[in-house]
Order: structure tokens, then sequence, then C-alpha cells
């Protein structure tokens, strides 16, 4: 019997993360094969095998991904060159069913397990760390080109991950991550503003769908924000009734596509096939009682406003972090559909309901000249290292 000969599995440095409400596969820049030390078609070779993309069967089984848009993500860690920054991080969100990698945004959940990964990992100069307290990791978001301020904690030298701070969407209890984004608005695309069209409220129309009011932003990450009454939704929703409704994510990748356009991120509609993971588009609704996905009951009055996002084609399952500081602005600027959901008037903070319970996000947010700008957007997360070590990969792959 004749045995073919096929390239041999290799080994690749890799760290399995926690960060907020997803999960994804860590890299050092230099600890991946030379080919992929470069943005390029090897590295997004090799990422699609490490998660397991893409997978027809929508499972990623033989890979580190879990077949869900929170699940499927990577994240390329390398000492900064950039004055006043420690770090570079770099962020690809991985299609399940595609040979895609989108490089166009961040993913705000993973940003909390930036900062530990890099104390961790040697790429936080060591006497900044203190013996005990909080290290501050300043970090240059490199898909957005912003800066994100982590506030790691450290006990006996090192990371602490484990404590008491519970994030709904989050099984168990773990050590708080405070993050400050840093100018989140002005993403650098549709001319830099905060409000592309020059309006807090827009008319988007959709043909053979119809037309919406919308809030286009420019803020953690760019977000189309619509009221849930003009969807025919009451903001309550959970994951199972958006997502077995195929005609609904339709409608949704739709309004998507066309508020794409309006804000400037793309030129056609087509495009939006390849730019999967921006902008997001969520619905918002005044306070409602609800029971969350894990069972809790949340009441109307613990929250100011109701929100449901959706991420790579699918209702998520909390909130992703980009979206949630999206939120934190668009409620602080009087007169959007998300402060508006929240009462209106001025605010610095707001706390939200969303599938699996309830998030507190803040921002400072300011009007010059007839413009709105913002200086940071502020919220908590937790980290954890699941799994380090080594993922492997056929050595042809990518």
């Amino acid at each position: 019997m004749t045995i073919a000969t096929f390239a041999p599995q290799i080994r690749i440095r890799a760290t399995y993360m926690r960060g907020g409400t997803s999960k994804g596969v860590f890299f050092r820049l230099q600890d991946l094969p030379e080919a992929a030390r470069r943005p390029g078609a090897a590295r997004d070779r090799l990422l699609l095998r490490v998660i397991g993309s893409p997978d027809p069967y929508g499972k990623q089984t033989d890979g580190m991904g879990g077949a869900t848009s929170s699940t499927s993500k990577a994240v390329i860690l390398s000492a900064s060159e950039r004055p006043g920054h420690d770090v570079d991080y770099l962020f690809g969100q991985v299609a399940i069913d595609k040979a895609f990698v989108d490089w166009s945004g961040n993913c705000g959940n993973l940003s909390a397990a930036v900062g530990p990964f890099a104390v961790a990992n040697g790429l936080v100069p060591a006497d900044r760390i203190p013996r005990e307290g909080l290290c501050t990791v300043r970090i240059w978001q490199a898909n957005i080109g912003k800066t994100i301020v982590a506030h790691v904690p450290i006990a006996n030298g090192a990371v602490q991950e484990t404590g008491d701070f519970e994030l709904d969407g989050v099984t168990f209890p773990a050590a708080e991550v405070p993050l400050e984004f840093m100018d989140p608005a002005e993403e650098g695309e549709a001319g830099g503003a905060m409000f592309p069209t020059g309006k807090v409220v827009d008319t988007l129309d959709v043909p053979g769908v119809g037309s919406f009011q919308a809030t286009l932003i420019n803020a953690g990450i760019p977000t189309i924000f619509l009221n849930a009454a003009e969807l025919g939704y009451m903001g309550t929703e959970l994951q199972p009734a958006i997502n077995g409704d195929r005609a609904a994510l339709a409608r949704f990748e739709a309004i998507r596509a066309w508020g794409a356009v309006k804000m400037g991120l793309i030129r056609e509609v087509a495009e939006a096939a390849t730019r999967q993971h921006t902008p997001k588009i969520a619905f918002v609704a005044p306070p409602r009682d609800y029971v969350a996905s894990s069972g809790k009951p949340v009441q109307a009055a613990d929250v100011d406003l109701l929100v449901r996002a959706l991420s790579m084609g699918q209702l998520h399952h909390a909130m992703m972090g980009t979206a949630a500081v999206a939120i934190g602005v668009a409620a602080a600027v009087p007169g959007t559909l998300v402060n508006l959901a929240a009462g209106g008037g001025e605010r610095t903070a707001v706390r939200f309901g969303h599938p699996s319970g309830t998030l507190r996000v803040g921002a400072q947010a300011l009007q010059a000249g007839g413009q709105w700008t913002v200086t940071k957007a502020l919220m908590s997360r937790s980290a954890r290292v699941l799994m380090e070590g080594f993922v492997r990969v056929p050595g042809d792959s990518f």
C-alpha cells in the first residue's frame, strides 16, 4: 500500500482568551510564521485555518472558533513603537461560512483582554507593572487608529483574573477591567465625522423594504440605530425571535447595506457583502420589563432604554463592546434615537437592557461650533485566559 505524503502540522504559540462576552485566539506578532507577520492572503488563510473557516456546516468543528460572531475572532499584538502607547492591537473578525477575515473594525469585548495579555506576555515594561494595584496599559487599536486605555488589576506582580465583578452574558464572575475609549468618534471614514450626514436623525430609504428614522454614528464602531417600533419589535426580543426569521435577517442586511452607503463607508450596496463587520445595526426602545436569556428578570425601572444589536448577520447574545461605546456616545447627544429612547435630555451615562441582561456605559460629549465631539467613553469588562500553549495547523494551509 502506498502512503501519500502530506505536509505535517506546525505549531504556533497562542493564547485562547475570553474578553467581555467574546472569545478569541491571541497571538504575539513575533510568534506568527514569517509569511503571516504581514497583512495579506497568507495571514488571512492562517487565521481562517486556526478558527476553522470556511465551514459549510457552520460549526467550526475543525478549529478554535465557536460558530458565532462572538467566538470567531483573532487578535495579533505587538509592542508599540507609537509614542505614549504600550501595545499595538489588531483585530480580525473571521467569517464562519466564508473564506473571509474582516479587518474593518475593532472588538470592544476583546479589548478587555488586550491589557492583561500584554502584561502577561512581556509587551509592557516590567518597571511599569506594580506589585499591587492597577497597571495602566495604553493600547493603539490599529484597525481604527484609536487609543484605548485599560486598567489591569495586578496582585503579587501578576495579572489578577479572578474576582467578583459580574457581567451579564458571562457565566462566572471575574476581575473588573475598566476601559477608556479615547476620542471614540471620528473613525477616519466618511469624512471623519461623528455624524457622517451632519444630522442626529436621518430618514433612511431602503428600496423594496421601506423608510426608517435612523441615527447614523461613527463612535466605537460605525453603527446604524433604528426604532424598534418602526420594525415591528418591542426591544425585548431574544436571539430566537430574530435569528430564526430569515426574512427579518434579510431585511436587516438590506437596511445595513443602504445605511453603509449613506454613511459613506461603501460606494455601492453590493460592497456590503465584503464588509460584514461594519457597520453594525441596532434597534432601540424605551424601558420595558422582560426576561433575559439566562432567565433573569430585567425590570423597566432598572434600565434607561432597551437595545438589540446584530453582528455578522445575527442578533448578538449580549452587546458588542464597540456597539456599547456607540450607545453611550449616542445617548450623550440630545435628539439621537438612542437619547430619545432613554427619555431625552443631557446625560453622561446610561444603563441599557440587552438580551443577556444590562450594561452601564458612560461618555463625555461636548458641543462646540454646532459640532458634537466626545473625549472618551467608559465601561468595564472582564477577561480571563482559557488556555495557552500552541495551536496547530497543517503546514501548507497558508
